[in-house]
């Protein structure tokens, strides 16, 4: 029951005790007078006190009512005037009408019906999109705001102190990388032992001044590797420097005339040492397939930043690793009932020679052995060689379609992806799902991306084709060899396209492999006619060049107009073409293609490396050679992201 009821309720109930008394004393007076009269005095002095304690209990309860009511208004004073929160109410227009003390401090001078934009110009918009809070940072301090939309009312928590505390959390976290001397074993092999003393006291007093310039803990765990130890905030401050340690070791041991290179693999955001010291080594391991000589910071949500790699990678001059991999291929092989060779999208002279080259040593092991090639993605610069395949029937009854080699697939099945070994480029990713042995051979430098748990990788940067890659393996299989011209010519035409003619990314190995495919029967003749072009084509890759113009110093772009498509291949011949021209280090080509994607080649000479450019706008590729492809955008945007990306890479970053 309501207390104002009960109240009334005991006040009737008081009466109604009177009246009765008043009717018992009425009826005593009938009998004794006396008595009555005693008893309607008595009655009269109990009225007058009943009636005097009300009076005195409602004056007690509306001075108390009073009393509380100005000291929850007093409190209600206080808490807007004098509590560190700050309270603030705005007009229509966004403008500040009142605010309390607390504000004061924060906004010296006249602001009243100043815009909020004053204050912030994040709170204007975080109201427009009915935010019920944002954060701001005002005279050095970090504030969230809360929003009354309703009341048009802000209040200012002071959060300064949580983000310091979370800053100082964030800094002291622990980091741990792994550092290796890429190519420290290959140049020190047979040297003179004062010579290699010096040698490693230059990367050693090098790496001890890094790690004293920014407190890093730094041990050596091998002749050739190191482990460091250091907190988010000494991390911070490499990152700004670009890691010029990796230039300044790879400067300082070219003086001796045996330049040797670091990488660098770390491990960061996350709190388990244990974990870190895996994002340290999968760090690591990603710079060393991208070529060595820089540097891999990888933090737990698969977040990963590079920088370096302005050098092209080291040259293997053993041909151990190449020995091993062959045999373990030729296991794995002999295993399996059938072998299924697949390159990339759209697959180029490399992929389908190298193809070819997989067949082989499927063949010479007794293993039945198809290529995947998909007939409705053929490129105009392999035209010709699929023209003389179909004309083989043995290497043509060996080709099948996407469909087929779903279709013949078994438990057994090994699948051998060549000239690429991210899942995205294949020609069938279902494939890749499908088998359960996978074998990569590769010779582009290693991405985030890749096939996942392959039984075999063979990824070398330093050769120049993945071709060159098979045929070294081909020259380590046991059983005698006995190749065809047009097995032999398909490798070979693999070389001499990706080295453009010998001309770039070739070393000694690739010489040598071009001299054992020449031994078995290579027809250069045959690689001219398979590499010759249309009047057409060139007419068009001239019209493309023609609209080149230098961006920077060295720096070559051509942009093809609106409305143009070339495809694939022209777009990167065209690039091949601008890298001859006279003081062009690199170049790039952006043009739309018939599939409505924009696409960028890029080229250079080794001076700049284009993969991290690329890769800047999820492209890839390797230091001299790289692409990427852009989805709805235009031809003049993709050129703003093109500079932009240049302009990161000359600064010394790249992320991804």
């Amino acid at each position: 029951m309501p207390k104002f009821l009960l109240r009334r309720w005991h006040g009737l109930h008081v009466v109604a005790l009177f009246i009765l008394a008043s009717f018992f004393i009425g009826a005593l007076m009938i009998y004794r007078w006396e008595l009555g009269l005693a008893g309607f005095i008595l009655l009269g002095v109990m009225v007058f006190y009943v009636v005097q304690a009300r009076a005195s209990f409602e004056r007690d309860l509306e001075r108390y009512i009073a009393t509380l009511s100005h000291r929850v208004d007093k409190a209600g004073e206080e808490a807007v005037t004098e509590l560190p929160v700050g309270i603030l109410l705005y007009g229509k227009e966004y403008e500040i009408a009142w605010v309390n003390p607390f504000v004061l401090q924060l906004l010296p001078g006249h602001f009243l019906g100043k815009g909020l934009d004053e204050i912030s110009s994040d709170l204007i918009p975080a109201i427009k999109k009915g935010e019920e809070s944002v954060k701001i940072s005002l005279n050095d301090n970090y504030y969230t705001v809360y929003i009354r939309h309703e009341d048009k009312l802000l209040y200012f928590f002071d959060m300064t102190e949580t983000v310091e505390t979370n800053r100082l959390y964030e800094e002291e976290q622990s980091v741990v990388g792994l550092i290796y001397l890429d190519n420290y074993d290959e140049v020190t092999q047979g040297m003179d032992d004062q010579l290699r003393s010096r040698l490693k006291s230059h990367v050693t007093s090098a790496l001890n001044r890094w790690a004293t310039e920014y407190d890093i803990l730094l041990r050596s765990i091998a002749s050739d590797r190191f482990i460091a130890f250091m907190d988010q905030k000494a991390l911070k401050e490499v990152e700004k420097t670009k890691f010029v340690l990796l230039d300044e070791v790879r400067e300082v041991t070219g003086k001796e005339k045996v330049p040797i290179t670091l990488s660098i693999g770390i491990g960061t955001k996350e709190s388990s040492l244990r974990e870190l010291g895996t994002l340290a080594q999968s760090s690591l391991d990603l710079a060393l397939g991208r070529g060595g000589d820089q540097v891999t910071i990888k933090e737990k949500n698969g977040k990963v930043r590079f920088y370096g790699g302005k050098s092209n990678a080291m040259e293997k001059r053993t041909r151990v690793r190449a020995r091993v991999i062959s045999h373990a291929l030729r296991d794995f092989v002999l295993e399996s009932d059938q072998v299924v060779v697949m390159g990339h999208k759209n697959p180029d002279m490399d992929a389908i020679g190298a193809a070819i080259g997989v067949l082989k040593i499927a063949e010479v092991n007794n293993t039945d052995a198809y290529v995947v090639v998909d007939p409705n993605e053929i490129n105009p610069d392999v035209q010709k060689l699929m023209e003389e395949i179909e004309a083989h029937e043995y290497l043509w009854s060996h080709f099948i379609t996407p469909e087929e080699a779903m279709d013949e697939l078994t438990r057994h099945t090994l699948l051998v992806v060549v000239d690429t070994h991210k899942p995205s480029l294949v020609i069938e990713p279902k494939l890749v799902d499908a088998v359960d042995r996978i074998v990569i051979l590769d010779h582009h430098r290693r991405g985030e991306e890749i096939i996942k748990d392959p039984v075999l990788v063979y990824m070398e940067p330093y050769a120049s084709s993945t071709a060159e890659l098979v045929t070294e393996l081909l020259e380590y299989q046991p059983q005698k060899l006995k190749m065809d011209v047009l097995e032999t010519t398909a490798l070979l035409a693999g070389m001499i396209v990706d080295t453009k003619s010998f001309a770039i990314r070739t070393g000694s190995r690739t010489f040598d492999a071009a001299s054992f495919l020449k031994s078995h029967g290579a027809d250069t003749t045959l690689v001219q006619k398979l590499l010759k072009e249309d009047i057409e084509q060139y007419v068009k890759r001239s019209h493309l060049i023609e609209k080149a113009t230098i961006y920077k110093k060295g720096l070559a772009i051509a942009r093809a107009s609106e409305g143009e498509t070339y495809d694939q291949i022209l777009i990167a011949q065209a690039a091949d073409t601008l890298l001859t021209m006279n003081d062009v280090k690199a170049s790039f080509v952006i043009s739309k293609r018939a599939d409505d994607k924009i696409s960028i080649s890029a080229r250079s000479l080794g001076e700049v490396n284009v993969q991290l450019i690329m890769e800047t706008l999820n492209g890839g590729g390797h230091l001299t050679n790289a692409a990427a492809q852009l989805k709805e955008t235009t031809l003049e945007e993709a050129e703003k992201q093109l500079k932009s990306a240049i302009d990161e890479y000359l600064q010394g970053g790249s992320s991804e």
